[in-house]
């Protein structure tokens, strides 16, 4: 079975494709690189080599058309996208553009070369303010962010198309707040530039890289005014979109990935400190436009229907973060 991995090269992505070749998928990757290192390749290698690399834009229709010629693909998991909050705040367009784009043009060449399997990389975002533990029948209510609303245009598109094309099997996964790395320290979390997520940013501070953590806002109605977060090691991630692979079935499937339990921005500071030995200095700073006080996943439907539920705790996603970051 081949898998057409787009955004492969990055964070979510490179964990997910280690998790698919360890089940003896063979995969084509595709990246531009936005907001990934052609390093991570290299390493993703030294793990499992059953895969091909392309550098290519997803929203570039005439370079998708020239690789599903190639190779024959089984199915789609789609990651490429941008992803910060705040930017798509001061940059809708280039969001939208960018996320909703590509999603279409994917869809339009999977229809034209008969691919029904389709993965999409959705977010908890899409949820907006509501009531937790968020649950996929809810209400949509992304108003909050462009970033949430291009997931839920995206969504919407892929539902249309299924509609259309009684043949297409698509999985819409709405993930929470990813952390962590692989075990080997091979592949982690490694943005260009200062790290829009929280562990990240944290892993550099400890490293002395960054002088300190700027925590967004601490008069949230939450326990210590932080904003309270479902944090999910990344290959519990991973594994959930090998299972979703796994059980598709026609028509439109949605699940959340997440732990069902929050964890506020401080307390993942705290467990970070005593799980690695290392204080992270911090500062309170004013919060982020398009940022919400509280969420977390209501996940038993992936239980109940994938099999799947998440395995690693707080300690290792901090253990596995500063592995990766510190090369230890």
């Amino acid at each position: 079975m081949k898998i057409l991995v787009t955004g492969g090269a990055g964070y979510i992505g490179s964990h997910t494709c280690v998790a698919l070749m360890e089940q003896g998928y063979s995969l084509v990757i595709l990246d531009n690189f936005s907001n990934s290192k052609p390093a991570v390749l290299d390493n993703l290698r030294k793990l499992n080599d059953n895969f091909v690399f392309y550098h290519v834009d997803v929203t570039n229709e005439e370079a998708l058309e020239r690789i599903f010629s190639n190779h024959k693909i089984d199915g789609v998991i789609h990651f490429a996208g941008y992803k910060a909050v705040g930017e798509s705040v001061a940059e809708p367009l280039k969001y939208y553009m960018n996320n909703v784009g590509s999603t279409m043009i994917l869809a339009k060449v999977c229809q034209k070369y008969n691919v029904n399997k389709f993965v999409f990389s959705s977010s908890a975002t899409v949820y907006g303010e509501n009531q937790v533990p968020f649950k996929e029948d809810m209400e949509l209510l992304p108003t909050t962010n462009p970033y949430g609303e291009t997931k839920a245009m995206s969504e919407r598109i892929l539902m249309d198309v299924a509609k259309a094309n009684p043949k297409f099997a698509v999985s819409i996964l709405r993930y929470f707040n990813p952390v962590g790395a692989h075990e080997s320290g091979l592949i982690g979390e490694d943005p260009n530039g200062i790290p829009n997520n929280l562990m990240p940013y944290i892993t550099k501070v400890a490293k002395g890289e960054l002088e300190k953590l700027r925590v967004f806002g601490n008069d949230y109605p939450t326990p210590d005014g932080t904003g309270i977060r479902d944090y999910i090691h990344v290959m519990d991630l991973a594994e959930g979109h090998v299972a979703a692979y796994k059980h598709l079935r026609k028509g439109v499937h949605i699940y959340n990935l997440g732990t069902g339990k929050g964890t506020s921005v401080l307390e993942l500071v705290h467990a970070f400190e005593k799980a690695n030995g290392i204080k992270v200095p911090y500062e309170i700073v004013e919060r982020r436009p398009g940022d919400i006080a509280i969420c977390y996943a209501d996940a038993s439907k992936a239980e109940r229907e994938l099999d799947w539920k998440a395995k690693r705790d707080i300690v290792d996603m901090c253990r596995d973060a500063w592995r990766f970051e510190s090369g230890i």
